[in-house]
Order: C-alpha cells, then structure tokens, then sequence
C-alpha cells in the first residue's frame, strides 16, 4: 500500500495511455455534449476543430480512467479530491489519438486537524501520439498516512 510517506515531491508518475475511438467519441457527445462538432464530421469540419473531435470533458473522463485504474492497481491510500485548478483544453483530441496521462507531485501536507490524514498537489498533463499536451491540470488528493506500528 502506498501511504503519503512514500510520496516524494517532483517524483513523476507514468499513469498510462488511452486509444481514443470514434464510436467512443461520438457516444460520450450524444449522452453529455452534444454539439455538432462532438457529433458530425460535416458540421466539424466547418469548425476551428476540422474535423470531428472529443468533449474536452471526454477527454477529462478518459484521463480520470487511465488514473484511476493506475492508483488501484498499485493499491494507493487515497481517499479521493476535493477538487481540481487550472484545467486547461490545449489542443483538439481526435478519434485515433492515443492520450498518455503523467502526474507530477508538487509539494505535500499533512493534515492538522487528522493525524491519520495527508494532501497532495499534483500536475497532470495528458499528451497525444505526437507528445503534444492536449490537458493539464492541477489537483488536490487525499490520502492516509502509515498506520502506526502496534
């Protein structure tokens, strides 16, 4: 299990990658944004998009995914966010593209109030196939610290 004393600040962490897929795209537009250039090669085209591209909150979800699956996997104490800053849409995220998701943690706190408890900030950047950044932002995550010896 990862605690917040095994968190080192700068450390960088490779969450992985993501294959965005055409009928993902447009699925994710038709339930929760459904504007025409999440939704019609045509009405894209005729966009600074070009042609059909992802929701940047779809982008987001996938991101979230990629992450999620990564802190699971390596069995992380974390206890969810309280939210996130300074998200940025860069760049266009198309069908075929490949979204590589890394994390950098910026500094860490402990908590004041619960001994049990800790914080960190961490920049997320989201690359495409070309390592050009397509999202970043800023989070804040919750975690245990290491139970006491007993």
């Amino acid at each position: 299990m990862i605690y917040f004393e095994d968190l080192e600040v700068g450390k960088e962490t490779h969450f992985g990658s993501y294959e965005v897929t055409r009928e993902e795209v447009l699925e994710f537009a038709r339930k929760y944004d459904p504007q025409p250039f999440h939704l019609s090669d045509e009405a894209a085209a005729k966009t600074y998009f070009g042609r059909l591209s992802a929701s940047g909150w779809h982008t987001c979800a996938m991101t979230m995914g990629v992450i999620a699956r990564h802190v699971v996997d390596e069995e992380q104490a974390g206890l969810g966010s309280p939210g996130i800053d300074e998200l940025r849409w860069l760049k266009p995220v198309y069908p075929g593209d490949t979204l590589t998701v890394r994390g950098e943690i910026m500094e860490k706190t402990p908590s004041r109030s619960k001994p049990d408890l800790g914080s960190f900030r961490t920049k997320t950047t989201v690359t495409n196939q070309d390592d050009v950044p397509v999202l970043t932002f800023t989070s804040i995550v919750l975690i245990r610290r290491r139970p006491a010896a007993g």
